[in-house]
């Protein structure tokens, strides 16, 4: 049986610590599963990406015919993030991702088979509904971490499982390097490589769903099934949508992550050729830098999610929203760097710089979800994450609109600094305020004795 019940406990609380080392728990097996699932994810989302100066060269794609590509690929994401987020208020996130696995495997195979451009396009598109995988993972470790933690356990698996792009910056061109040196063109090296994240995306399917369950407490269909209100009540799909939707925090911090996230993935789409284009590196050693990039997400959306948790500390929800805005505006600055430098090196520096605030926004701004509405996470999570695509589309139309692609990164670079306004708008009122500072108080009471009965004295 695929979705075995794991039982209803009803007094599991979240979990008030990250046991980073542990996977007993439910808390921590949907903490490990869920980014190396997003991994996964990202890494498939993005494997064509590196390998782009081959598929021109054999398909003698236009500069405008790239553009659609990366556009494509980031289009539908959109969409999909929208439906995702109440499918787990509803099914849970357990079995959302888990067919979302499944059904995404389908065109990342289809990719290798394509033999024209329309073809490669339809699957680039296609291959973009499994971005929507980031909104099950924030979802899945909003509902098992307290206050105290939430923000850095979103910030971790996010950027660990954003990795993913970065990996596949770096590997999919050694893969294909690896096939030609066996012997095979290059045009069949790329499409074999195209396997490698497929089969991932199937195993990562039966993992996920043998491994986690949805809630502390048990899977969301068990808990409605035995009458157990959850944290949204009674309501689901649309009604969740709708009050998601009503609230101007979720547009505020859709914009934002419009300018961070959907800078993200718009530089991993067209890093690897900026770097062939613009300074003559090959493939592997542009594959290689673009990667750095990707790379920071190991530990700089997490410093994000931390750096919230402890502002939130002693400044509250409004610490956590002007980290927010600081943090964006070292984003648009170092992208202007990045447009204007003239060497490989300062290029790095430059994208090292930007690339940092970029992915530490990203976990700042999902730092702030789970307190925008208890009651409507999945709809706040998914018109959110929504947002971070649409930025990216916006930043493919820019590109393919500016005359060079130095030209179109200055221009993103204001934007994103002006952007960084709408962090400043999230305000909450005094009553929100309070409400979440007395859940935050008593999931920190709860790690203090957690921490006496394991040390059997106080912590420091």
């Amino acid at each position: 049986m695929l979705f075995a019940s794991p039982g209803i406990d009803t007094a599991a609380p979240k979990a008030t610590r990250i046991d980073l080392f542990s996977a007993a728990t439910p808390q921590m097996r949907a903490f490990h599963v869920t980014w190396l699932a997003f991994f996964v994810c990202f890494f498939a989302w993005f494997a064509a990406a590196p390998l782009m100066p081959l598929i021109k060269a054999e398909f003698a794609l236009s500069k405008d015919q790239i553009a659609n590509i990366n556009i494509a690929a980031v289009a539908v994401t959109i969409l999909v993030r929208l439906v995702v987020g109440p499918l787990c208020d509803r099914f849970g996130p357990r079995r959302t991702y888990t067919w979302l696995l499944l059904i995404g495997a389908i065109p990342v195979f289809g990719l290798a088979f394509a033999q024209t451009y329309e073809t490669f396009l339809f699957f680039r598109l296609a291959i973009g509904a499994i971005g929507a995988s980031f909104v099950i993972t924030q979802y899945h470790t909003s509902v098992m971490f307290a206050p105290n933690v939430v923000g850095t356990a979103n910030a971790t698996v996010g950027g660990w499982g954003n990795a993913g792009g970065g990996a596949a910056q770096s590997l999919m061109p050694l893969v294909v390097a690896a096939l030609v040196g066996l012997g095979v063109e290059h045009a069949f090296g790329w499409r074999a490589a195209m396997f490698v994240p497929g089969v991932a995306m199937l195993a990562m399917a039966f993992v996920y769903a043998r491994y986690t369950q949805d809630t502390p407490q048990g899977d969301i269909v068990d808990l409605r099934a035995a009458g157990i209100e959850l944290d949204g009540g009674k309501a689901t799909g649309m009604a969740i949508f709708r009050r998601a939707a009503a609230n101007y925090r979720t547009w505020m911090l859709a914009a934002t992550y419009g300018a961070c996230f959907g800078v993200e993935i718009f530089i991993h789409n067209i890093a690897a050729s900026y770097y062939v284009d613009r300074f003559g590196l090959s493939l592997t050693n542009a594959g290689l830098a673009a990667g750095i990039f990707g790379g920071l997400a190991l530990f700089a959306r997490a410093l994000g999610g931390i750096a919230s948790d402890r502002i939130a500390l002693s400044k509250g929800l409004d610490g956590r929203a002007l980290l927010l805005f600081a943090l964006m505006l070292g984003e648009g600055v170092g992208l202007v760097l990045f447009g204007h430098a003239g060497s490989v090196t300062l290029a790095i520096l430059a994208m090292t710089m930007f690339g940092l605030f970029t992915h530490m926004a990203c976990g700042a701004t999902y730092a702030l979800v789970p307190f925008i509405d208890r009651k409507a996470l999945g709809g706040v999570a998914g018109l959110i994450g929504a947002g971070g695509n649409i930025g990216a589309v916006a930043a493919g139309f820019l590109n393919k609109a500016s005359a060079t692609p130095q030209q179109c990164l200055i221009v993103l670079g204001y934007v994103v600094a002006g952007t960084a306004v709408c962090a400043l708008a999230v305000r909450f009122s005094a009553t929100h305020k309070s409400n979440e500072r007395a859940l935050l108080d008593a999931a920190l009471d709860a790690r203090r004795t957690s921490d006496r009965s394991v040390n059997g004295a106080l912590p420091a």
